[in-house]
C-alpha cells in the first residue's frame, strides 16, 4: 500500500478516491471534508461537507444556510467509515475555533492532513493534539527559520504598554475576522485589561458565536454609534483593511497595530502604515513545524501552501522523504473576511 493509494494531490485539492472525498477542494467537489473555518479552506458550493460544528456553523454564518447541498457534524475523535474501506477521525488543530487535523487510514496505512495549525496554547479553541501517523500534510505559511513569533503575551504586553502611555489616543487592532481577533482579545483580558473593547461591524457576528459556544471575552461594544470622545483611550478590533479606510477617522488620533505572524518582517508593517506591530499568528512557526514533523514520527512528509521548498529541503536533511503538492489556492486568511464577504458582510459590514 502507497500512499497514494489512499490520497493524490490533484488541482482541486488532496483527493481519496477510496473513500470519495476531497480535503479542503479548492472548488465545489461531490464530497467535501473541512479543517476549518477560513474561505481559503472552506468554500461554498460543494455537494456534501463533514467539518466539525464549529465549522459548519462558520461557513453557514458566512455563506448562508445552502452553502452545501448536506452536511455532516464530526466531533473531535470520533471514526467515520466511507467509501471502499477509508476511515477519518478529525482531531484538534489549535488554528482557530473548530479547527480540525483530519487522519485517513486503509489497510493499515494512516496519514494525517494537519489543515492549518499551531502547537501553542489558546484559550479560543481546542488545543492541538498530536497524531501519529505514517504521512503527515503540513501546512508551510511561516516556513522560513526567520518566522519565530516569540511570546503573545509579551506583544499583547505592547499594546497595552502603549495604551498606558497614550490614553488620549484609540488603538486600532487590525486582526482576521475568524480566530485571530477573539485570540488577542482573549490575550487582552487575560493581561487583567477589564475595559470595553469595542469591535468593527465585520468582527460582531463571529465574535458572538464564539461567545455562545463559551469563550469568555468580556464587555464588548459596537464602535458603531459609539462617540469620539468615549473612544478615546480605547481598543478597537477591526479587520487589517479597514486602518487604512476612512472608517477609521472616527477615532481620536488613532495608533494602528496590526497583530500577524507577517509582523515578523519589519518593511510588512512600514508598507501598511503600522505604527505597533505585533507578532502574533495562528499558525505555527519556524520551530512549531519542524518540532512537530519531528513529533509525529512520520517517515513522508507532504508540505502544501507557504513555503514549500525551505520546509522540503529541512525534511530531506533530516532524512525523511517530502515532497511539495504544490496546490494553489490556499495561503494567508483573507484580511477582508466578513467584510464584504458572504452573508456576514451583508450584515454587519460598515460604512464611514
Amino acid at each position: 500500500m502507497r500512499p497514494e493509494d489512499i490520497l493524490v494531490p490533484t488541482p482541486a485539492g488532496v483527493c481519496c478516491k477510496r473513500g470519495g472525498f476531497y480535503i479542503d477542494p479548492t472548488r465545489p467537489v461531490a464530497k467535501a471534508l473541512i479543517t476549518h473555518g477560513h474561505s481559503d479552506h472552506a468554500r461554498a458550493g460543494h455537494g456534501a461537507v463533514m467539518a466539525t460544528q464549529e465549522t459548519l456553523d462558520l461557513m453557514r454564518l458566512r455563506y448562508g444556510d445552502n452553502f452545501a447541498g448536506t452536511v455532516q457534524a464530526v466531533s473531535y475523535g470520533e471514526a467515520v467509515s466511507l467509501g471502499d474501506g477509508a476511515r477519518v477521525t478529525f482531531h484538534p488543530a489549535g488554528h482557530v475555533l473548530g479547527s480540525a487535523q483530519i487522519a485517513v487510514e486503509a489497510d493499515g496505512l494512516r496519514i494525517v492532513a494537519a489543515g492549518d495549525y499551531k502547537e501553542v496554547a489558546d484559550p479560543t479553541c481546542a488545543p492541538f493534539e498530536l497524531v501519529q501517523c505514517d504521512v503527515f500534510i503540513t501546512e508551510a505559511t511561516f516556513g522560513l527559520p526567520v518566522f519565530r513569533h516569540g511570546d503573545p503575551d509579551g506583544e499583547v504586553g505592547k499594546l497595552l504598554h502603549s495604551v498606558a502611555l497614550f490614553p488620549e489616543r484609540a488603538h486600532l487592532v487590525g486582526a482576521y475576522s475568524l480566530g485571530k481577533a477573539q485570540r488577542v482579545i482573549a490575550l487582552i483580558r487575560k493581561a487583567g485589561y477589564d475595559k470595553p473593547i469595542y469591535l468593527h461591524g465585520a468582527m460582531e457576528t463571529i465574535t458572538r458565536y464564539y461567545e455562545r459556544r463559551g469563550v469568555a471575552l468580556g464587555e464588548l461594544r459596537a464602535v458603531r454609534g459609539a462617540s469620539k470622545a468615549e473612544l478615546a483611550g480605547a481598543i478597537a478590533i477591526c479587520p487589517p483593511s479597514a486602518l487604512q479606510e476612512v472608517w477609521s477617522r472616527r477615532f481620536p488620533d488613532p495608533v494602528s497595530s496590526f497583530a500577524s505572524g507577517w509582523m515578523r518582517v519589519r518593511a510588512r508593517a512600514r508598507q501598511r502604515g503600522v505604527e505597533l506591530p505585533l507578532v502574533i499568528s495562528d499558525h505555527a512557526d519556524w520551530n512549531g513545524l519542524t518540532a512537530t514533523i519531528a513529533a509525529t514520527g512520520a517517515p513522508e512528509i507532504w508540505v502544501t501552501h507557504g513555503q514549500e521548498d525551505a520546509l522540503v529541503h529541512w525534511c530531506t536533511e533530516q532524512g525523511l522523504k517530502a515532497r511539495p503538492l504544490d496546490i494553489v489556492g490556499y495561503g494567508d486568511e483573507d484580511e477582508t473576511d466578513g467584510v464584504t464577504d458572504g452573508k456576514i458582510g451583508e450584515k454587519t459590514g460598515e460604512t464611514p
